[in-house]
């Protein structure tokens, strides 16, 4: 008789994704799912998480209308208009950056999202619904300017 013994293992991927508005709702499921077929794991969770505070990880659906929905719901929750202390650089003295811009509300719009999602595998697979889609929500910067790239981390632990 011969025993079988899977291997318990984790592995962790960097994923750039370059934004350019806010808010922006930008799919990387296929990426992520790029890595877990990478990672040979067949059995167990997947993170995704977002190493920064003004942008934020969802899984949701990839509709033009809802995506432009919830723009409106992030917009009537933290308004960029609205006052915001984060914002006042003349008695705001930690955490600056030169040339920081205004993004009081980019942090408030965040603690709403939040920085992961936690998804299982199954069958070397993430068992998503019909229309779940994995994002990374940019909530920083103006329209039409290039934010730069964010860095997000996808951690796969399990069996091999």
């Amino acid at each position: 008789m011969s025993v079988s013994h899977a291997t318990m293992k984790t592995l962790t991927y960097y994923l750039r994704v370059p934004s350019s508005s806010s808010p922006e709702f930008i799919d990387i499921t296929d990426e992520v799912n790029g890595f877990l077929k990478d990672s040979g794991i067949s059995s167990g969770m997947l993170l995704v998480f977002s190493r920064h505070t003004t942008s934020a990880i969802v899984i949701q659906e990839n509709e033009p209308l809802l995506l432009e929905d919830f723009k409106t719901l992030l917009e009537n929750t933290a308004s960029k208009d609205a006052s915001y202390r984060h914002n006042d650089f003349d008695v705001r003295t930690v955490h600056m950056h030169e040339n920081e811009c205004p993004n009081g509300h980019s942090h408030c719009q965040h603690l709403v999202l939040g920085s992961s999602e936690m998804v299982p595998v199954i069958d070397g697979d993430m068992p998503l619904g019909e229309w779940q889609r994995i994002f990374m929500v940019e909530l920083d910067g103006m329209k039409g300017e290039m934010v730069g790239s964010r860095e997000i981390v996808v951690q796969i632990m399990g069996l091999g």
